[in-house]
């Protein structure tokens, strides 16, 4: 062995109650060697190197439960084994993933440590001791480590193989209520809450008593209206078309302005608000027919459009969708005012673990430019408002808003659909009035806040 290295002889996968934790953890024995006879405050600089290249472990509070206890620990003199805990939790913590338990304890053998870290996915973990232990060597040795490529690293791996934000989102409300969880598939959503007779399945937001039927029921928008209508639920007037025509006479009947919309699609796409001329519609037809099986003309329903999550045949959370809008500053295009106004806010961004998605000019948000006399190229005048989009990202929090009525009618339609966990599109000029304008249970793949 070399003077003064850190070897990881093994490292052990606890999966489920073991003996440091009822969490998921990965056991590394850990060989300090010659590095046993020297602390942290008896290696020059080390203290220094490490704060500098991971300052946010202050927040650790270690064995002193104060902030910054774990530092005052590595000033003090503390060994290796343990330093190694801290570094692979805060890397895992700056890639993504919450902090977690960990433990270290000496054995038998002088100079070897039994490591525990919380293990949110093995492989991510894995890599993260191995990240913390050439950090470690780096800054006991003086020599460069690039601390922001590998945390960049390590953040990809999170997003290609962590837990969806819908499925994350319940495993840490069972990790607040200390009730253990087993992923079952490393790259799915497949995961078990609790052992034996109380164990229960999830995949990302369906449990293991969502029922099949009521699953593609409501992803026929067309017959989840039909069996809403027959229980008293308000929906819009409309039907399904077969082509541009059909399409223009359906809204002929129904009364402009129109929705267009798939029959079966999610995520928005492909749908159309307030659709008022023939051209408008033709164009709207052709865009959502590639976006689902068929397409839908309904009733444009003035109001705010509202997402209602039931569980177990109740609301327990509702927020609401403003429209997009950017203000012009007589410079800059549509394009770039939607970049540094709209994007820019850190909530935003390309994958599933934003809270929002960025917004983009789609065929929906080249409409609504048309119908001011703009392209994504034009320069707004100063301070001249322009819409972009009207179904936007639902970011306000009104669950203590909804009038008590409404909830429970959310609660009948998830019901009537058969679906103990229901995403429920509503548009509604009013939130906190009786008076509802449309509902419709959504796919439950639409659950996450971020459409």
């Amino acid at each position: 062995m070399k003077k003064k290295d850190i070897i990881i002889r093994d490292i052990i996968t606890l999966r489920g109650p073991n003996m440091w934790t009822y969490r998921p953890v990965l056991e590394a024995w850990v060989d300090l060697g010659e590095l046993e006879d020297f602390p942290s405050n008896k290696i020059p600089g080390f203290y220094e190197r490490l704060s500098a290249w991971l300052p946010s472990l202050i927040e650790h509070r270690c064995s002193y439960e104060e902030h910054g206890g774990f530092m005052r620990r590595v000033q003090e003199g503390t060994w290796a084994g343990h330093i190694l805990e801290h570094v692979a939790l805060e890397l895992q913590n700056l890639a993504g993933l919450p902090g977690g338990f960990g433990k270290t304890r000496e054995t038998s053998e002088r100079g070897v440590y039994k490591v525990a870290v919380r293990a949110w996915h093995e492989e991510v973990t894995r890599t993260a001791l191995y990240n913390a232990r050439d950090l470690i060597m780096a800054a006991i040795n003086d020599t460069p480590f690039d601390v922001a490529a590998t945390i960049e690293d390590l953040g990809d791996m999170v997003d290609s193989k962590c837990l969806g934000p819908s499925t994350a989102s319940i495993v840490d409300a069972a990790d607040d209520r200390d009730i253990p969880t087993i992923r079952l598939l490393d790259d799915g959503n497949l995961v078990q809450i609790g052992y034996g007779a109380a164990m229960r399945r999830i995949w990302t937001a369906e449990t293991d008593r969502t029922s099949a039927i009521a699953e593609t029921i409501s992803r026929d928008k067309d017959l989840t209206k039909s069996l809403l209508e027959s229980c008293g639920v308000p929906i819009p007037e409309g039907r399904e078309v077969s082509s541009a025509e059909d399409a223009w006479e359906a809204a002929e009947d129904i009364g402009l302005p129109v929705c267009i919309k798939p029959v079966d699609g999610n995520h928005g796409r492909g749908v159309f608000i307030d659709v008022k001329t023939k051209e408008e519609i033709e164009k709207a037809y052709k865009i959502a027919v590639e976006e689902g099986s068929g397409v839908l003309v309904e009733r444009s329903i003035p109001g705010t459009e509202h997402r209602m999550l039931v569980i177990g045949g109740k609301l327990v959370a509702a927020n609401r969708g403003d429209m997009v809008m950017v203000t012009g500053d007589g410079k800059s295009t549509v394009t770039e005012l939607i970049a540094s106004q709209v994007n820019s806010d850190p909530r935003r961004g390309p994958t599933e673990l934003h809270p929002l998605s960025n917004i983009r000019i789609d065929s929906a948000a080249r409409m609504e430019l048309e119908r001011q006399n703009l392209t994504a190229d034009s320069v707004p005048a100063k301070d001249r408002e322009v819409l972009i989009q009207r179904n936007a990202n639902h970011a306000f929090d009104v669950t203590d808003d909804v009038h008590p009525e409404t909830a429970a009618l959310v609660s009948l339609a998830a019901r009537v659909i058969g679906l103990d966990i229901a995403g429920i599109d509503l548009v509604a000029e009013d939130i906190s009035s009786r008076y509802l304008n449309k509902a419709a249970p959504s796919s439950k793949s639409t659950l996450a806040p971020a459409c």
